[in-house]
């Protein structure tokens, strides 16, 4: 599953790579949100939780709907600036139909196909589906959407005031340290896009971003089969040292193509995507094949060996070890005349990482 962006008519310059603080800072606030999908920033987020003044505490958890499960657009910008509070003045010129229907796409863990053409704050019907919507989800989203479309201002300048309110506990010291990892990233980034080109700079993002064959298409591995184009502004990189493992992507109608994605860290291992994990999981799902892998486990072993082992015909053996080769859980050596086969032990290991990344991503 994947999302397509269409490039096709985009000059080069409009792939750009560029730090943004409030993406970073709405990184941050998913991390607090949910520090079980961050563990290695487990205790950050318990110092900050611990050093915030009730109100601005209560305040986050009240519109933490628009970075938990997954992020508002307008929190992740398409122009990043150069500080926090430009980007917060970009967002303040967002019409207020804009703003609450993205913010109701959070809220209520929904999609934009139940308000097209119509919006909630001028569309009964539309303003209906959304509560029941949110309601569903829990009280404090039926309460939090309530307000929304109730007075719109309120909340918006609510919001921003809790996201400046941030800044001062805890936002800007956290920022002075990524700032440094993302400008070396940006540098290597840029540097490739210039000297080697799109290919090259995708390649350098993630093994879960590429560059379609006829260079059409920038092709992101996602738990979805969205597609976008990339028109006007064209299409934006923003790294993140909070983000960690998600890779965030900005794809909804009217809004300009962003991912945000997390900066290498050192020496770890590309990461797997959704359609090999999917193909171990099917290769593993035969109880045939897991009795292979069990033999194979004990050392190397030719077909002819498990299929003694097993009291199975050699081409039915055969037929399992094909599909397990092409899921990359073994690994065929010939030695003379024979052909003996070993389990990738580290890539079985993994499995469960993996698994774990790709539904994160």
């Amino acid at each position: 599953m994947t999302l397509r962006i269409d490039i096709s008519a985009l000059p080069s310059e409009r792939v750009r790579f560029a730090a943004s603080p409030l993406a970073e800072l709405t990184a941050m606030l998913h991390v607090l949100a949910e520090p079980g999908h961050h563990p290695q920033f487990a205790g950050w987020a318990a110092d900050v939780w611990a050093g915030l003044r009730p109100e601005p505490a209560e305040r986050l958890r009240e519109a933490d709907f628009l970075w938990r499960s997954s992020q508002a657009d307008f929190l992740i910008p398409a122009r990043p600036r150069p500080t926090l509070t430009e980007e917060l003045d970009d967002v303040d010129r967002i019409d207020d139909e804009t703003y609450v229907t993205a913010a109701l796409v959070t809220t209520c863990g929904s999609s934009r196909v139940h308000f097209p053409g119509t919006s909630p704050l001028t569309d009964a019907p539309a303003r209906e589906r959304a509560l029941d919507l949110a309601q569903a989800r829990g009280a404090r989203q039926e309460a939090f959407a309530e307000r929304l479309l109730a007075d719109p201002a309120v909340v918006r300048a609510r919001v921003r005031r809790t996201l400046e309110e941030c800044a001062e506990a805890f936002f800007d010291d956290a920022w002075a340290g990524a700032a440094v990892r993302l400008a070396t990233d940006l540098r290597l980034k840029n540097e490739l896009l210039r000297r080697h080109g799109i290919g090259a700079a995708l390649a350098s993002v993630s093994g879960a971003v590429a560059l379609a064959p006829d260079g059409d298409f920038i092709i992101v591995d996602k738990v979805q089969d969205k597609a976008t184009a990339a028109r006007g502004a064209g299409v934006t990189f923003i790294p993140s040292v909070f983000g960690r493992p998600h890779l965030v992507a900005v794809h909804a109608p009217g809004w300009h193509p962003v991912v945000q994605y997390p900066v290498a860290e050192p020496g770890p291992a590309e990461p797997v995507s959704l359609e090999t994990v999917t193909l171990r999981l099917e290769a593993l799902a035969h109880p045939v094949r897991l009795r292979l892998l069990r033999t194979l486990a004990r050392g190397p072993h030719t077909t002819a060996e498990l299929a003694h082992f097993w009291e199975l015909s050699p081409p039915e053996v055969s037929r399992h070890l094909a599909v397990l080769r092409r899921a990359n859980l073994l690994t065929a050596r010939r030695q003379g005349r024979y052909v003996r086969y070993t389990l990738n032990l580290s890539d079985l290991t993994d499995l469960g990482t993996d698994l774990l990344a790709a539904v994160l991503r």
